[in-house]
């Protein structure tokens, strides 16, 4: 469309919905519709849901499809989809596999999950057992992962694993695309401190995955799984512009205008302090956003999304105080398996409870910290004795 403007979109808006009548069609119907228009994804390349345009651009999109009543895609639900598994297929899929994948992730007829962690390597993601062997066209894959959200109602998972022994851990894997559905893949619920079984544990035996669903080169999946990790991080930590007083700092003011009974000195000053430190995480997170506009996103994601765990954590622990005894109910106990996770539909009990696993999902705070510190200040890493070494040769 060569340069595109504020204008354009609002006429490509304009002429979506003439063509489909949001009160009119099927949900499915109109997202299909917007996805065709390149309305998804305004950014992206056109034919993929984009228009090429400015990241910028996509605001008007949504302000003006909100502003109609146009459903939208449920975000939380295939939050892992648009996060993560888009832009690591927009930059190292091939073109079949853009045009498989892209349009079912964005409309979320397709949930993604994210099958990376193992029960022997979380923070050392790269020290992974689950093995590839080359057979013919396809990889045979045995292995096991863990933590993996949405692995319950997702149809397909983004998936590292190793592919060859006889090299240094970090460039022995490969990345694919792994059919959830296929034999061999079983998932089992984690049950959590909240109550639910939102996490999984994912155990593959002889999957087959076809070399059509390799993503990058063989033994290159460290680099591509390092877009997808920088990715998730800014979707974490900041993926969407929001109000002031958005998120938990938004509950817990909520709380104190209409509750002046439960207000103490000592909570006024921890609760101002909190608000200062959210809207500025708010602002950076802004400024992260218009950065992606140049390029693709960089570390600074990983300061934001260590910074929303603290807060996070120390913001409904406030509420739980403020709370005193009414703070300690908790509405549900019930094991059920969530589609997609709420904190702010949900009672302070379970929002506290939730928020400890911030500091883990996503990078665990400890990492993250080292990204930031040599990464973003340029500190110098940490010796590391393995990092020549052939993985198979290394202490387990």
């Amino acid at each position: 469309m060569g340069s595109v403007s504020a204008a354009d979109v609002r006429e490509r808006v304009r002429e979506l919905l003439a063509a489909r009548d949001p009160a009119a069609v099927e949900p499915l119907e109109f997202l299909r519709a917007r996805f065709d228009a390149g309305l998804a994804w305004v950014h992206f390349p056109e034919g993929l849901g984009g228009l090429g345009a400015p990241r910028a651009l996509q605001a008007v999109v949504n302000a003006e499809l909100d502003a109609a009543g146009a459903p939208d895609n449920d975000p939380r639900r295939i939050g892992i989809g648009l996060g993560m598994a888009a832009p690591t297929i927009l930059g190292h899929g091939t073109a079949e596999q853009k045009a498989r994948f892209l349009r079912p992730l964005w409309t979320g007829e397709e949930v993604w999950c994210q099958l990376f962690s193992e029960p022997g390597a979380g923070s050392d993601l790269a020290g992974l057992r689950t093995r590839a062997v080359r057979d013919g066209d396809d990889w045979v894959v045995d292995g096991q992962k863990v933590w993996t959200s949405s692995a319950h109602t997702a149809r397909w998972a983004i998936l590292i694993a190793r592919t060859d022994p006889d090299v240094p851990k970090h460039r022995g894997i490969t990345y694919f695309v792994c059919d959830m559905t296929d034999p061999g893949v079983e998932v089992r619920p984690l049950r959590q401190i909240t109550g639910e079984a939102e996490f999984n544990e994912v155990f593959l035996t002889g999957v087959r995955i076809p070399d059509a669903h390799r993503l990058g080169a063989v033994g290159d999946g460290w680099r591509v799984a390092q877009s997808t990790l920088m990715n998730e991080r800014v979707a974490i930590g900041g993926g969407a512009s929001v109000p002031r007083e958005s998120g938990m700092i938004g509950t817990v003011t909520a709380t104190w205008r209409e509750r002046p009974e439960l207000r103490t000195p000592e909570l006024h000053d921890r609760l101002l302090r909190l608000w200062v430190d959210s809207e500025v995480a708010r602002l950076t997170a802004e400024r992260v956003r218009q950065q992606l506009t140049a390029g693709a996103p960089g570390p600074e994601g990983s300061g934001l999304k260590l910074s929303l765990a603290r807060l996070n954590q120390q913001i409904s622990g406030l509420e739980l105080e403020m709370l005193g005894e009414q703070g300690l109910r908790y509405g549900d106990w019930t094991m059920v398996r969530p589609r997609s996770v709420d904190f702010y539909g949900r009672d302070a009990g379970y929002r506290y409870l939730r928020a400890k696993g911030n500091s883990i999902e996503g990078g665990t705070s400890e990492i993250l910290r080292n990204i930031v510190a040599e990464r973003v200040l340029g500190l110098p890493a940490e010796p590391r004795n393995d990092k020549d070494a052939a993985w198979k040769d290394l202490p387990r």
